[in-house]
């Protein structure tokens, strides 16, 4: 089975492979800045009786980040949570393949509409420019944290369409933990 990139133009596949591994890097520095922090909090706090100053400001910015990239590289293979217990009960393949196809199609309007409201977010903090609101100790401004909102659920709505994309052209692609299409036995009846 081929990758979702692999799949798209080369014109959006490869800037896509390339901002795929960037977003690796965030997730995996933010979760590592994380527990550093909590723990240098825990030795400052109740080891030496103080403070680190502000931390939850730049930290929030961190989580932010690190989530909503985590959320888009889930989305990126199909690992994102999701409840569908009839992929498992359905055995018929022409039935499996229009539930995937109304589910893929959900989760593709749902994702757009998400992503519009979080354009209609980062605009107006764009318009509200340079009164923006900001934290009060660093004065990190909130459209950081919108930023990476936006851009998870612009991912998120990408990795959406391309899987419809691949579904409706069928092309097998990998997508998390589908089951495997179900394989007939040849049995004495068939014969």
């Amino acid at each position: 089975m081929a990758h979702i990139t692999d799949i798209l133009p080369k014109a959006i596949g490869l800037p896509l492979q390339g901002s795929l591994k960037m977003m690796r890097w965030i997730v995996v520095l933010s979760g590592f800045l994380m527990s550093i922090t909590f723990f240098l909090v825990v030795i400052i706090r109740y080891g030496f009786n103080g403070d680190l100053f502000a931390y939850e400001e730049w930290l929030l910015t961190v989580c932010f980040w690190g989530f909503f990239g985590g959320a888009a590289l889930a989305s990126e293979r199909g690992h994102h949570i999701n409840a569908d217990i009839l992929s498992i009960v359905i055995k018929n393949e022409r039935v499996r393949w229009w539930r995937r196809l109304i589910v893929l199609t959900i989760e593709f309007l749902i994702t757009a509409a998400i992503l519009y409201w979080g354009y209609l977010m980062l605009a107006e903090e764009i318009a509200k420019y340079p009164i923006w609101k900001m934290t009060p100790a660093l004065k990190i401004p909130y459209f950081v944290w919108r930023l990476a909102i936006f851009l998870g659920f612009l991912f998120m709505t990408f990795f959406a369409a391309a899987y419809l994309y691949a579904h409706i052209r069928g092309v097998e692609v990998e997508y998390g933990d589908d089951p495997e299409p179900i394989e007939h036995k040849n049995t004495g009846a068939d014969q």
